[in-house]
């Protein structure tokens, strides 16, 4: 392995990618620890030193940000408006034509979409900086700190806030595209790698110093064996075998080769627990809203939510959180994921799967495999996004347990895919690459 890493960064495009790669990761951390204008950086540190944020409300958004969002720097919104604008888009190709028709379109058509999805991730990041910088005014975004966050509340300096958290947005896209660009691997997806694994030490180092070294190790040794096994998930697939007749193109004889149309346990992804945990949020946010400021009583459908809705150590939580990541696996695959469109595809190409006939059977079959093989990928899901409430229960974790959910789907599938890239980067100059 070492001696591959070292071929790399002999090999001078390969060493050059690397190296630009590494620069833009550099600025993006910068980012995370430049506090925006008119906040007061030393207060924000006096209340993160209360503790009041350990399993606060905004701690799902704060992963993604690598930190960044309760420390209210530049980029405070993270790489989510970019997450959600994707998300958005793609979802609009069933109920938009036009956007389906652009999907169809190739290089030409996802320029296109990939416009749209900028224009609405600068819309999305504009709203999310209003809600984060009211947030940050009224004291909720810390939990309820004491000392004031935002010192002059004026409408100049308000307007530069939202703007700057704006741009930091803005910049952060542009940074992602620069790597998937001139880099390696994807710009969007290293760049949400960072910001959950910048977390590891401090979660690993809160466990070690609250629990002891026995919790420790035994959470470290958990950690390898739920790596292993999300790794062993996230490469299996089931391989439908095609085959396509033979066919005369002019003079020439094309066709009669085997292939497979390869369908992983996990098509979804990390995108269900994404949407579970969103609409999770909404109604603690919800709640939030309406705690009365004057002191007095919230309403019982406020309680009733503090109650059950927010936190990982309830049961009602981790059902509702586990069922709708299988529900959102279902859904998600079934927008991504067109039979019709297979079939159609393998029939105009000659194409078959042997033992069933093309055209609608192909694609009755195709939906057969589909439901089958969605429901270990969805319940597999479930359980790896339990895991940091089942450590919350167990050993007094907070729900940045490193190893599982949402943090350890997406620091397993970046690594997996960058190590392949680069693999095949390699293996273009070398006879070897930098797996085995």
């Amino acid at each position: 392995m070492l001696s591959a890493i070292g071929r790399a960064f002999r090999t001078p495009d390969l060493r050059r990618k690397l190296l630009f790669t590494l620069a833009i990761i550099v600025i993006y951390r910068l980012g995370t620890f430049i506090p925006a204008p008119g906040v007061d950086y030393s207060n924000v540190q006096q209340c993160l030193q209360l503790g009041n944020t350990e399993d606060g409300l905004y701690q799902f958004v704060n992963l993604f940000s690598g930190g960044a969002l309760l420390q209210v720097s530049v980029f405070a919104l993270g790489i989510m408006p970019y997450i959600t604008a994707s998300i958005i888009v793609q979802l609009l190709r069933v109920v938009i034509p036009r956007f389906q028709e652009l999907h169809q379109e190739g290089a030409q058509g996802q320029s296109k979409l990939t416009q749209y999805t900028r224009y609405l991730t600068i819309a999305l990041g504009l709203l999310n900086a209003t809600t984060l910088v009211s947030l940050a005014r009224s004291g909720t975004l810390l939990g309820n700190c004491p000392v004031p966050i935002i010192p002059d509340d004026s409408l100049f300096v308000i307007a530069l806030l939202i703007l700057t958290l704006t741009a930091g947005t803005g910049l952060i896209m542009w940074l992602g595209e620069l790597v998937t660009e001139k880099g390696v691997g994807n710009g969007m997806s290293l760049l949400i790698f960072i910001s959950i694994a910048s977390g590891f030490p401090s979660s690993l180092g809160a466990i070690l110093n609250s629990k002891g070294w026995l919790v420790f190790l035994t959470v470290i040794a958990v950690g390898l064996v739920v790596v292993a096994l999300v790794i062993f998930v996230e490469q299996s697939q089931r391989r439908v075998p095609v085959q396509y007749a033979k066919r005369m193109v002019g003079r020439r004889t094309v066709g009669g080769t085997s292939t497979y149309i390869p369908i992983k346990v996990n098509m979804a992804g990390v995108i269900p627990v994404i949407f579970a945990a969103s609409m999770l949020y909404l109604p603690a946010l919800i709640a939030q809203f309406n705690v009365p400021q004057d002191g007095n009583p919230p309403a019982e459908w406020v309680n009733w939510i503090n109650s059950n809705l927010t936190g990982g150590d309830q049961p009602l939580y981790a059902a509702v959180y586990f069922l709708m990541i299988v529900f959102f696996t279902y859904f998600y695959v079934a927008i991504t994921f067109n039979p019709e469109e297979v079939s159609d595809n393998m029939k105009k190409y000659g194409g078959f799967i042997p033992g069933i006939r093309a055209g609608k059977p192909t694609e009755n079959y195709l939906h057969y495999v589909i439901s089958r093989i969605t429901l270990p990928g969805a319940l597999y899901l479930g359980i790896v996004s339990l895991i940091p409430l089942i450590a919350l229960v167990l050993v007094g974790a907070n729900q940045d347990f490193p190893f599982g959910g949402v943090s350890i789907l997406i620091i397993v599938g970046v690594g997996l895919e960058t190590v392949k890239q680069i693999d095949a980067q390699l293996q273009q100059r070398h006879y070897e690459g930098l797996l085995r």
